[in-house]
């Protein structure tokens, strides 16, 4: 599987992430040895890059890929998690976690972007995984947080990086804009942007991904199929959109999208995989994987060739932006990644 280096580090991805999120029980629970068969899966497949965070599952997501990961060589593969929840003991559990996931609410999220929390946060999750290091770490989610996690939680992870203890840093978030700050304005090396350079939503290219090409820096792409709208061959109502339902005019759109793509050959969600890698600062696709079924798929259609003309053709029918850069499409032929 081809890979691409985070610019400026020695950090390199493969061009297909593995998302723990949902091996960490998002919205349904997923059996111990489902999720380590998933693993395993990917890891025969050649995906080498995997992304986790406290927040998915209470730490169940970081538990279960350090022990999937502990016995494999460490040099072959790139860790990633998040920092700004801390994990702390619920005094008041009712349950089950209010968050999505599957999981006993016998810890609490906590907000917290400062230097103490960062450290404790990174420490914390070392101890979850049960490996030596990470390989990038991202603050996670700070939309409301910028001045607290910009001024003490990025210069804490700048001088992790600097002392050699983590390969890469940067943000992660739903939006684009914030993340187009910390590229220009702290040590941020890379992105990771979930679903704001889709087929559907190409925003990124307001602010983040011209950033991110002026200065350099990279871009790990999630969320490519919009909470499940670009999944299948075949939108239909009822199905999500940015976590909620999909209103008709996108669905609409969806299938539009969907007719061009099998009148070239290919599939939707094949192409929702495809179009992210066609920007040069997008270094990775990550999807999340549950099972063996889900990461045998997603390889499979991460590995399609991408029809010659079909960017071009939806640019020509207005179902993507007419600024969308073909230019490094070009440059790799029909092959995606």
């Amino acid at each position: 599987m081809q890979q691409r280096t985070i610019e400026n580090t020695s950090v390199t991805l493969t061009g297909l992430g593995f998302g723990a999120s949902v091996i960490g029980n998002l919205y349904r629970a997923t059996p111990a040895e489902v999720a380590r068969a998933a693993v395993d899966t990917a890891w025969d497949a050649g995906v080498r890059y995997f992304d986790t965070a406290p927040h998915y599952g209470l730490g169940l997501s970081e538990r279960r890929l350090g022990a999937a990961l502990r016995d494999r060589p460490r040099h072959e593969y790139v860790v990633s998690s998040k920092v700004g929840r801390l994990l702390v003991p619920n005094e008041a559990p009712r349950g089950s976690d209010p968050e999505g996931f599957v999981v006993p609410d016998d810890l609490l999220r906590v907000w917290d972007f400062s230097r103490d929390g960062v450290l404790r946060s990174v420490e914390d999750t070392l101890e979850r995984t049960g490996l030596d290091r990470l390989d990038v770490v991202y603050l996670h989610d700070p939309d409301e947080h910028w001045r607290q996690a910009a001024e003490e939680a990025m210069p804490a992870l700048a001088e992790l990086r600097d002392q050699g203890v983590i390969g890469a840093i940067g943000a992660g978030m739903n939006q684009s804009a914030m993340l187009a700050r910390f590229l220009r304005e702290t040590a941020a090396d890379v992105v990771m942007l979930a679903g704001r350079y889709s087929l559907l939503d190409q925003s990124a290219l307001d602010d983040v991904l011209p950033a991110a090409r002026e200065l350099g820096r990279s871009v790990v792409a999630v969320g490519v199929f919009n909470s499940g709208l670009l999944s299948r061959d075949r939108p239909a109502e009822g199905m999500k959109y940015d976590y909620r339902d999909a209103p008709p005019d996108l669905v609409a759109r969806a299938r539009a999208i969907a007719e061009v793509c099998e009148a070239h050959g290919t599939t939707l969600p094949a192409a929702a995989i495809a179009f992210p890698l066609t920007h040069s600062s997008i270094i990775n696709v990550t999807l999340g994987m549950r099972n063996p079924e889900q990461v045998v798929r997603n390889v499979e259609l991460h590995g399609r060739n991408t029809p010659e003309g079909l960017w071009s053709d939806l640019r020509a029918r207005g179902l993507i932006r007419s600024d969308v850069p073909l230019e490094h499409a070009r440059g790799r032929g029909a092959q995606c990644c």
